[in-house]
């Protein structure tokens, strides 16, 4: 084991299928100019090697700035035989593409009867909470999720990260892999050997009895601090990490529930029509004979994101706001220190009327 950075675990797994595949290839805007072609524009900067200069000018290329260039280059190129991992950068310029992404990347292959595969990954980061705005700080996964033929992918650790990309370019679907750089210098312990994680199996990051939290993104840390918080209250609390989201592990969740009876949904994305509360749908259907409690989301409110750095950080899911929702459908409200939640916190928690 080696410990490495969740930026730097992409790299490697980049590198890796790259040395393992000549048809891999990198393509994005200023991948060139970039180690490992991480998403950044040449910020990103190691002593491990430049990729250009490791792979050559035919499988790192620079494209030009337009995301439906891109996304249909990169379709094109995965049907004629390579297999492109795409650095689109910041999640919220995928919404420029969407045509290609739906009707072309989602479609083709079940549209020519699976004469044609579409072994492609598309990267790009979500750039919430570093005040960079309405336009730049958009968290699109569940968008995604409602388009047939595509997989979604979202690592919250770096041992996930590298194992999910690996697995990632070896599929013969389109995989959209979406990072959230508030994880980017986070470090763990990651295996120096290649290795896989298979889509649609969730991970328990913190095990427990009383209420289960499943996590997603950067919601994962947070609410394993809130469940160590929450544990000197007498509250015992599973954390689980998806990993995927389609596929979705429903087993793992479901499984959970029913031995704990409740269950809290953290997520980053806006509430209406999110992973949360696709995810709340499943257990309602699944196992609601096992439900103690009615199921809590905590997600982002219904709102443009605001570039004040002091009203952006109260959008979002975070330990507070997780403990209380923990508290919530524990029967333990008031519990915690007062004045912990902030307002917006508190109406992300709100259940729907």
């Amino acid at each position: 084991m080696t410990v490495m950075s969740y930026l730097g675990a992409i790299g490697a797994a980049q590198r890796e299928a790259m040395e393992a595949d000549p048809r891999v290839v990198i393509i994005g805007e200023d991948v060139e100019a970039n180690v490992y072609g991480t998403t950044g524009g040449g910020k990103s900067r190691s002593d491990k090697g430049d990729f250009l200069q490791m792979f050559g000018a035919n499988r790192i290329r620079n494209t030009p700035i337009s995301e439906e260039v891109i996304v249909g280059a990169a379709a094109g190129a995965a049907m004629t035989g390579l297999r492109p991992i795409v650095d689109l950068s910041y999640s919220s310029f995928l919404y420029m593409a969407m045509d290609q992404f739906v009707n072309q990347v989602a479609k083709n292959r079940y549209m020519f009867g699976g004469q044609a595969s579409m072994p492609v990954v598309f990267r790009s980061a979500m750039f919430y909470g570093l005040n960079t705005g309405a336009h730049h700080s958009d968290r699109p996964y569940p968008m995604f999720m409602n388009v047939p033929g595509l997989k979604i992918v979202v690592p919250s650790s770096p041992y996930d990260a590298k194992g999910l990309l690996r697995t990632a370019v070896d599929s013969d679907d389109p995989v959209l892999t979406f990072e959230a750089c508030m994880l980017w210098g986070t470090k763990g312990e990651v295996p120096e050997e290649e290795y896989r994680i298979p889509f649609g199996e969730a991970r328990t990051v913190r095990e427990g009895s009383d209420v289960t939290v499943v996590a997603i993104s950067s919601a994962v840390p947070e609410s394993v601090a809130a469940a160590e918080a929450l544990a000197e209250e007498g509250i015992s609390v599973e954390v689980i990490d998806p990993r995927t989201l389609v596929p979705f592990d429903t087993d793992a969740v479901i499984r959970s529930v029913q031995r704990t009876g409740r269950l809290v949904v953290a997520d980053p994305a806006h509430r209406t029509c999110s992973a949360a509360a696709e995810i709340s749908a499943i257990v309602a259907e699944e196992a609601f004979g096992s439900l103690r409690a009615p199921i809590v989301r905590v997600t982002t409110p219904d709102t443009q994101i605001p570039f004040s750095p002091a009203l952006e950080k109260q959008l979002y899911p975070n330990r507070n706001s997780i403990a209380d929702a923990v508290r919530r459908v524990t029967g333990t409200e008031g519990a915690g220190a007062p004045g912990t939640t902030e307002a917006l916190d508190e109406l992300s928690t709100q259940a729907p009327r």
